[in-house]
């Protein structure tokens, strides 16, 4: 990895000092973590930090507003957690002290697991509210004290409008993955939040994108941010393995179960709700197990599927691209495309979920004969030269994609 630091004069700068990587710090005391949360990273197997942690973390401890560009699975939710541990202060019922806004129900329950733990060592009771879940029981958790709120913002908009939180003496403020917040339209909700926190607060902005929408919520509500940036020493494309398989609509779903056989971790991509569900029952019939998570699912089942898969004790989930946003899941070793994405923005959003962290691996995108034309659209887009290969549900390479390259004069 390469690591950059940018203060907020420094942007476009050419100096051949500020390009040079930085010294990364081995271990988390040496960031000023306190020591009760070292003690609980040790214990979770957590010793040394990842780039992103290593830059941001010491002036997060600082109380500096903080503007972080780096990818989801590059360890963001430490990078911010635990300097917000350490200096949100005490709450009270209804009145939290730090704020934490994320875009989907999926990453707030991902962020709460990380920082439950942390606050309870802390002294910091945490609570995380979104929308699909008995709005009275967390009212109820706000009631009883809170110190850390975790929540998506339709739902705090929810709470706050019925008086259940207040805002008044948030003092440190988290937007996580502000990119996707922008995709999926929340940008005007978080300025409504935003525009409710009355006095001095620090705030740490994350996204893997600060361009156009977020870079005015940056201008607009982060002081004198300091800048850091985790880039890949390759392209985002470059960190995987992609392949791309013509199928025959009859052999299609044989095709996708032979790879899920062959794979630790499977995710598989459709375009719908109905046809997420649909694949979960075609994979069943050739006795593959496998969930779909998907918007019409009960919160209770999206979360069964997701803590299942993450602990590995379910190997392939069906996702669509909404459900799958801000999903922070380790070790998936292939990402499917049973339904082309729409574009090649959509392409990387889907595939990154592969290839975390400094890891590897495969891309397998399932193309029909009608889809041919737009899949070599984005590879353009891409920059990706890898031949589209006709192949067969019984072709024993479907089951090891990773051990074979296509042959890039065939086609």
């Amino acid at each position: 990895m390469t690591l950059t630091s940018r203060g907020p004069a420094e942007l476009g700068s050419s100096d051949p000092e500020f390009d040079a990587p930085l010294p990364v710090p081995t271990t988390f005391e040496q960031l000023g973590v306190a020591p009760e949360l070292v003690a609980v990273l040790h214990s979770q197997g957590i010793t040394a930090p990842f780039p992103v942690q290593a830059l941001t973390i010491p002036d997060g401890i600082a109380g500096r507003d903080v503007c972080g560009k780096a990818k989801t699975g590059s360890g963001k939710t430490l990078a911010f957690g635990l300097p917000l541990l350490m200096r949100a202060g005490t709450g009270g019922p209804d009145s939290p002290r730090a704020l934490v806004l994320v875009p989907t129900r999926e990453l707030a329950v991902q962020v709460a697991d990380v920082l439950e733990p942390l606050g309870k060592a802390a002294g910091r009771r945490v609570v995380v509210v979104y929308g699909g879940a008995d709005i009275e029981r967390q009212i109820k958790k706000l009631h009883r004290g809170v110190d850390v709120v975790i929540a998506t913002p339709g739902r705090l908009i929810d709470l706050t409008d019925r008086r259940a939180v207040s805002l008044a003496k948030v003092e440190v403020v988290v937007l996580d993955e502000a990119d996707r917040m922008a995709d999926m339209g929340f940008l005007p909700q978080v300025e409504w939040v935003l525009r409710r926190i009355e006095g001095r607060h620090q705030t740490m902005l994350f996204s893997a994108t600060l361009d156009g929408d977020v870079d005015r919520v940056v201008k607009r509500h982060l002081h004198d941010p300091v800048r850091h940036e985790v880039a890949s020493v390759t392209a985002t494309v470059e960190s995987m393995e992609h392949r791309f398989l013509q199928v025959h609509q009859m052999d299609k779903v044989k095709v996708v179960a032979s790879i899920c056989r062959g794979a630790s971790k499977a995710l598989v991509f459709v375009r719908t709700k109905r046809g997420a569900d649909r694949l979960v029952e075609q994979l069943g019939r050739e006795r593959v197990r496998a969930a779909a998570i998907h918007g019409d699912l009960r919160q209770s089942s999206r979360e069964k599927a997701l803590e299942d898969f993450t602990a590995g004790r379910l190997h392939v989930l069906v996702a669509t691209d909404v459900a799958a946003r801000g999903l922070d899941i380790d070790d998936v070793d292939v990402v499917v495309h049973f339904d082309p994405p729409e574009d090649h923005k959509a392409y990387l959003h889907r595939s990154g979920r592969t290839a975390r962290a400094g890891g590897s691996g495969v891309v397998a995108t399932l193309v029909l004969w009608n889809e041919i034309l737009d899949v070599e659209r984005i590879q353009k887009r891409l920059s990706l030269r890898a031949p589209i290969v006709e192949i067969f549900s019984n072709d024993p390479r479907l089951g090891d994609l990773a051990g074979w390259q296509p042959d890039k004069g065939a086609a």
